[in-house]
C-alpha cells in the first residue's frame, strides 16, 4: 500500500482501497483528520484493515468503560487502575474513529454537522419535555 496525499490510498496488490475523501481541514474534525492521516504517512507504514480497527476500537471502548464503571459507577476501583487516564483512553478511541473514517472516506466533519442538525429539531422539545430530565 501507498500512501499519497490526505485521504488517498491506491491499491496495491492485495491491499485495501481507500478513494480520496473531501474533509474540511479548516475544521476541527477534519484537521484531526488529516492530522491522522499524516501520522499513519509518516510512522504507521498503512492503516490497518477495517476489521482490524473495529477490533481495536472496541478494545478501546473496553478501557474506557473500566474507568467509567470504576471511577464514576459502583465497582471499586483497583489501586492498579488508579493511574489510568481517562482523556488518554478517550483519544484513543477518537485516535481509531479518525482511522476508520479515513479508510472508509467518511468525511467526520460533515457527518457531525448533519447529525448535530437532526438532533436540534428532532430532540429540543423532546428533552425539554422529559419529565424524568427536569
Amino acid at each position: 500500500m501507498v500512501l499519497l496525499p490526505f485521504g488517498s490510498i491506491r491499491k496495491i496488490e492485495n491491499s485495501m482501497a481507500l478513494d480520496p475523501i473531501n474533509t474540511h481541514s479548516n475544521l476541527p474534525l477534519g484537521k484531526l483528520q488529516e492530522e491522522v492521516h499524516e501520522w499513519i504517512a509518516n510512522h504507521g507504514v498503512r492503516y490497518f484493515n477495517e476489521l482490524t480497527n473495529m477490533a481495536q476500537l472496541t478494545e478501546e471502548v473496553g478501557e474506557v468503560a473500566r474507568i467509567i464503571a470504576r471511577r464514576y459507577g459502583e465497582q471499586s476501583e483497583k489501586e492498579s487502575d488508579k493511574a489510568k487516564d481517562l482523556g488518554e483512553e478517550l483519544s484513543d478511541v477518537l485516535f481509531v474513529v479518525l482511522c476508520l473514517a479515513n479508510q472508509t472516506g467518511t468525511d467526520l466533519q460533515a457527518a457531525f454537522d448533519k447529525k448535530m442538525n437532526v438532533k436540534r429539531e428532532r430532540d429540543h422539545d423532546r428533552h425539554h419535555n422529559n419529565e424524568k430530565l427536569k
